[in-house]
């Protein structure tokens, strides 16, 4: 059976997803990685402030569904909730973890480096501290560092110096090339104003003038502005060799296709949601078949507008719902207790937009599971 009443009493039957291949390798063409979501304890203690607990068989067993689909894991950044319930033990730990298996499988893996083992204000010297620390903790599980935007730098500095001496002084300790974050004041309010301007063109000069300092030791730059012209922008003024990758999860299919001058990379919260469809998405830019992967892509974008509608720092509320309708996991419980961080009319217009792109493989389970949800949020089935 799957039919369910929606909140509104509108009826829907879910049509469910087609088979997709697994076992793709990576695309040659572009760089992709989803930013992975993580699986809670249902039985723990799931409070806000309460230490996370998480279920780390589920945890993983997400991991190796991204890279059977060709994708790489960008771990412990803010769709693991970074800053919202995940403390800096369990990252610690969900980073050690993931990149051994990664390493049993051979696939790409990032992962975050920051500041919040910080308790309280800090310093500009006491945040660069803590960055090293995190970073000789990513740096000995063998992933490759993605140097994040931290809220007590953010609060901290007095100016552009400030952020330039923090990141000038990391990227000079490192012997192998990392990425830089750039996270929007959308996705964490504590962030406005980073790289000491709340001008991005102002800011980008100061980005720019560290790259150029630093680009052997720059991968590239993950940009999450949702703005792209003023990424395409950037992205014409980095300097040779230094990657621009994505985190617009609004505007990601013309970013990635590009164009006569360049094309996006990607770090994506999205491609967590929408995995299947980029694995089958990516061969196609290989071959050079621009159309192929935009008509795969292009239908997905109403769902992600939606998943990271305002206040967009929940959209990791949506994320974990669609892994839990898919049948990645067995409940939709979240660490600090974030699955209340989306309204049920939210999450059962994403449940109707995932289902009209085929992201919902088993519709009688996401029916089943959609029902058991609505029925405790009041709705008749």
């Amino acid at each position: 059976m799957t039919s369910i009443v929606l909140p509104g009493g509108e009826r829907y039957e879910l049509r469910g997803g087609v088979p997709f291949d697994a076992g793709l390798s990576p695309s040659t063409s572009r760089i992709a990685y989803a930013a992975a979501h993580v699986v809670a304890d249902p039985l723990a203690e799931n409070a806000p402030g309460a230490p996370a607990a998480l279920d780390w068989d589920a945890t993983l067993r997400f991991r190796h569904h991204l890279w059977r689909h060709g994708l790489g894991v960008a771990e412990a950044m803010d769709t693991a909730q970074r800053g919202m319930g995940l403390d800096y033990p369990a990252v610690r730990e969900l980073v050690r973890r993931s990149a051994a298996e990664a390493r049993s499988v051979g696939g790409r893996i990032v992962a975050g480096v920051a500041t919040d083992q910080l308790d309280g204000p800090a310093t500009v010297p006491q945040v660069l501290d803590a960055y090293r620390e995190q970073l000789a903790d990513v740096l000995e599980t063998g992933a490759v560092p993605v140097l994040m935007c931290s809220r007590h730098l953010a609060a901290a500095a007095k100016g552009p110096d400030d952020y330039v001496s923090v990141y000038s002084a990391l990227l000079s300790e490192v012997d192998d090339p990392v990425l830089l974050h750039w996270l929007g004041p959308m996705f964490d309010p504590a962030l406005r104003g980073y790289w000491g301007s709340t001008d991005p063109h102002v800011a980008a000069d100061t980005v720019l003038a560290l790259l150029k300092d630093h680009a052997s030791t720059v991968d590239g730059v993950k940009m999450s502005l949702l703005d792209d012209a003023f990424e395409i922008e950037l992205r014409r003024k980095l300097p040779s060799g230094v990657r621009m990758y994505t985190g617009d999860d609004f505007n990601y299919p013309s970013l990635i296709a590009g164009d006569e001058h360049g094309h996006s990379d990607a770090l994506l919260g999205v491609f967590a949601a929408l995995a299947p469809l980029v694995g089958a998405a990516l061969p196609k830019l290989d071959r050079g078949d621009a159309a192929g992967f935009r008509a795969t892509l292009d239908p997905t974008v109403p769902l992600a507008r939606h998943l990271f509608g305002a206040p967009t720092q929940y959209y990791k509320t949506g994320i974990v719902f669609l892994s839990w309708l898919s049948g990645h996991q067995d409940h939709f419980v979240m660490v600090g207790g974030l699955q209340s961080g989306r309204s049920v009319a939210h999450l059962a217009k994403l449940l109707v937009l995932a289902d009209e792109v085929g992201l919902l493989p088993h519709a009688d389970l996401a029916a089943a599971r959609a029902r058991s949800f609505f029925t405790t949020a009041g709705v008749a089935q």
